[in-house]
C-alpha cells in the first residue's frame, strides 16, 4: 500500500473515530488535506467510497446516520470498535513470544518486536519470559531467498506472481506464472505451493531456484484456493521420501553420500563402481540427474529413459 493512501485511510479513521457526531462526506473533505486535493467531486466521490470500503475490510465498524440535515452522516463508534479484554496464562504467553522469536531476519525482526510488546500490553505476566520459558529452546526459520518476501507478501494478498524458475533438469530458466497458495519450510529449504496457470495445475516450486525478481501481477486469482495446502507431502512425494518401487543403480566408489545413506543394499562391483538398491516415488529421476556421470541407472527401464531424457534436455540448453 502507498504511504499516501495509507496515510489518508489512517486521517480518515482518526476523524470517524474521534468525533461524536456523524460527519457528513462534506466535513470529512474539508477536516483531510488529501480529500482537498482529489479535483473534482466525482474523483473525491470515489477516493472516498474507495476508502471506506478498505476500512471497513480492515474492520472498522463505520455507521451511516440517515436524514442528517439533509445530508448522509459517518462515524466510527468507539463501542462497537474496541477489541475484547484479552487474558492469557504463562504457557500461552510462552508460546506466543516464542512465535515472535522465530523471524530474525531484518525486515520481520521490528513486526516481530512490536508484536511481543503487544503482547506485553495484552496481558503477558512479567514474571514469564518468553524466550526463556522453554528452557534452550531457541526457534529460527532460516530465510535467504531474496524470493521470500515478496512471494509472501503475495500469498497475504492473493496477488498473482510472474517468476524465472530454473528446475533441476533444466540448463536455463523458464518464466512461470502463479496464483500463491502458501509457503513451507521442510528440511531447510523454503518451497511454495499454488496453481501455475501456464500447466493449468497445481505446482510446487523450490525458491532457492527462483532467478532474478518476483514481478506481481494485478489480476486476481483464476483458481479456487485449496482448503489445505500439504507442500511438504507434496515436496516428500517428489523427493521420492515415499517410495513404493525400488531401483538399482551403479554408483561410483566415494560419491553420492546421501544415496548410499538411502540404500537398503549396497554391493561392491569392483573397478571403483558400487551397486545400489534404493526404494523411491516420484522424483528421483531428477535427484539422480544432479549427480551426473557419478550414476548410472540399471533398472527399472523407464527410470533409466526418464534420466536420460532429462541428460538430454540439459545437454542441448
Amino acid at each position: 500500500m502507498a504511504i499516501a493512501k495509507a496515510e489518508r485511510l489512517m486521517n480518515l479513521a482518526l476523524c470517524l473515530l474521534g468525533t461524536r457526531r456523524p460527519l457528513s462526506k462534506r466535513e470529512l473533505r474539508e477536516s483531510i488535506e488529501a480529500y482537498l486535493e482529489a479535483g473534482s467531486d466525482d474523483s473525491f466521490n470515489r477516493m472516498f467510497e474507495r476508502d471506506k470500503d478498505d476500512l471497513r475490510e480492515l474492520g472498522l465498524v463505520i455507521a451511516t446516520v440517515e436524514n442528517l440535515d439533509g445530508e448522509v452522516g459517518y462515524l466510527a463508534r468507539r463501542d462497537s470498535n474496541r477489541l475484547p479484554p484479552i487474558t492469557l496464562d504463562a504457557e500461552e504467553a510462552a508460546a506466543l513470544g516464542l512465535a515472535a522469536k522465530v523471524w530474525q531476519q531484518a525486515r520481520l525482526a521490528g513486526a516481530a518486536s512490536g508484536a511481543l510488546q503487544k503482547l506485553r500490553a495484552a496481558g503477558l505476566p512479567e514474571d514469564v519470559d518468553p524466550y526463556e520459558a522453554h528452557g534452550a529452546l531457541e526457534p529460527r526459520i532460516p530465510v535467504h531467498e531474496a524470493a521470500f518476501e515478496p512471494l509472501m507478501l503475495a500469498c497475504r494478498d492473493r496477488r498473482p506472481v510472474v517468476f524465472d524458475y530454473r528446475k533441476a533438469s533444466a540448463a536455463r530458466p523458464e518464466p512461470r506464472h502463479v496464483e500463491p497458495w502458501a509457503l513451507e519450510c521442510w528440511r531447510g529449504h523454503w518451497y511454495l505451493a499454488g496453481f501455475d496457470r501456464d500447466r493449468g495445475a497445481e505446482r510446487v516450486f523450490r525458491l532457492s531456484r527462483i532467478t532474478g525478481r518476483v514481478r506481481s501481477r494485478g489480476t486476481g486469482f483464476t483458481a479456487p484456493v485449496p482448503d489445505v495446502v500439504t507442500v511438504r507431502e507434496t515436496v516428500a512425494s517428489w523427493a521420492g521420501e515415499i517410495a513404493d518401487r525400488s531401483a538399482l543403480i551403479r554408483l561410483r566408489s566415494g560419491a553420492g553420500y546421501p544415496l548410499r545413506a538411502k540404500a537398503t543394499k549396497v554391493r561392491e562391483l569392483g573397478d571403483g563402481w558400487d551397486e545400489l538398491e534404493i526404494p523411491y516415488g516420484h522424483g528421483l529421476d531428477a535427484w539422480l540427474v544432479e549427480f551426473g556421470p557419478d550414476v548410472v541407472v540399471l533398472e527399472p527401464a523407464e527410470l533409466r529413459a526418464d534420466v536420460v531424457d532429462r541428460l538430454r534436455a540439459v545437454a542441448k540448453g
